[in-house]
C-alpha cells in the first residue's frame, strides 16, 4: 500500500531549503481501514507540487529567508523516483508485494549554502561560496505494519560527493523515518535526519581563512576535520482534500523542523558568532497525485 507517497515526496521536497530542515516527535493514532488493492499508487503514477518554506538563510544563520520548493515525485518503468533536497534519488529495486523492502539507486543534489540569500553583512563581506554539485547513490530498508496495517520504518542514507569543484568533499546522510496515516485522509511523518562530511567539505563551509577574515573582520578559523555537521527532526502532515489519500489528487502538507549545529559547524565564527547552532523551520505546499 502507497499512502506514504505523497507526504514522504512532499516532505523530501521541503527539506531543499537553504538550512538543514528536521522534526519534532508525535504520538500517531490508530489508521481508518483502507482497500489496499485500489490505489493510485499501485502502479505507474507521478506526484508534482509547489509549496513555500521559511529557514535560515545559510547552515548556521540566524536571518531567515523564504524560498519556493518545488516537487516531483513518483515510479514509471518499475523506477521510483524520491525527491531529495534540491535533489532526486532513484530507486532501482522492485517493491516487495509483502514485507521488508529495499531501496538503492544514484541520487543527486545541488547545494547553494552560502552561494546566495545571505542577509548578514558580515557573513557576506566574506565572500559568496560556489555551487556545490553532488552526486553519489542511496541505499534504504523499509519495515511496513510495525503498529498498525499501513504505517512504516524506513532506514536509509545517502553518499555524495562533490563534482563541481565547490567543496570538492562527501557527505553521508542517514535518516530514519516513520509513517503512519491518521484517518483515510490525513497521514504524517516523522523523520529523524543528520550529516557526516570530510575534511573538505568542512573546511569549505566552516572554516575562516585570514582573506575571508580580513574581508569580514570574523576570526581566522581553522576546522578540525571531518565530522558530524547538523542532526535534527521533521514533522509533516499530509491532508488529502477529498479525504482519500489512496486515490490521489490535492493533498496539502504542513511541514514544521528544527536541526542542531554540531561540531566545527556549531564553533565557526559564522555560526557562534553571527548565527545560531538552532535552526528553525517551517513550510506550507500543496501537491497532485495522478
Amino acid at each position: 500500500m502507497r499512502t506514504t507517497a505523497i507526504a514522504a515526496g512532499l516532505l523530501a521536497a521541503f527539506a531543499a531549503a537553504p538550512a538543514f530542515a528536521q522534526e519534532e516527535q508525535v504520538t500517531a493514532g490508530p489508521a481508518e481501514a483502507v482497500e489496499r488493492n485500489d490505489t493510485v499508487y499501485d502502479d505507474t503514477w507521478v506526484s508534482i507540487g509547489i509549496g513555500g518554506g521559511l529557514g535560515p538563510s545559510y547552515d548556521g544563520s540566524d536571518d531567515y529567508v523564504f524560498y519556493p520548493a518545488p516537487l516531483i515525485q513518483g515510479k514509471v518503468g518499475g523506477i521510483g523516483i524520491q525527491p531529495r533536497p534540491a535533489g532526486l534519488a532513484l530507486d532501482l529495486v522492485a517493491d516487495p508485494a509483502e514485507g521488508m523492502g529495499f531501496a538503492a539507486g544514484p541520487a543527486f543534489r545541488i547545494r547553494t549554502n552560502r552561494s546566495r540569500q545571505i542577509k548578514d553583512p558580515v557573513v557576506e563581506a566574506a565572500g559568496e561560496l560556489d555551487t556545490a554539485i553532488e552526486v553519489g547513490g542511496n541505499l534504504g530498508v523499509s519495515f511496513p505494519k510495525l503498529l498498525n496495517p499501513y504505517d512504516s520504518l524506513s532506514v536509509g542514507a545517502d553518499v555524495l560527493w562533490d563534482v563541481n569543484g565547490a567543496h570538492s568533499g562527501m557527505t553521508i546522510a542517514p535518516s530514519v523515518s516513520y509513517f503512519t496515516p491518521l484517518s483515510r485522509g490525513i497521514a504524517a511523518s516523522l523523520s529523524l535526519s543528520a550529516e557526516h562530511a570530510d575534511s573538505d567539505f568542512i573546511d569549505y563551509y566552516y572554516a575562516v581563512s585570514p582573506a575571508q577574515s580580513i574581508a569580514s573582520g570574523l576570526p581566522v578559523y581553522d576546522t578540525d576535520g571531518g565530522g558530524w555537521t547538523k542532526a535534527g527532526v521533521t514533522l509533516l502532515t499530509a491532508f488529502d482534500f477529498d479525504g482519500d489519500l489512496a486515490n490521489g489528487g490535492l493533498a496539502g502538507v504542513l511541514v514544521g523542523g528544527y536541526s542542531h549545529m554540531l561540531g566545527d559547524a556549531r564553533r565557526t565564527p559564522y555560526t557562534a558568532m553571527r548565527g545560531s547552532a538552532d535552526q528553525w523551520f517551517a513550510a506550507v505546499g500543496i501537491g497532485y497525485t495522478f
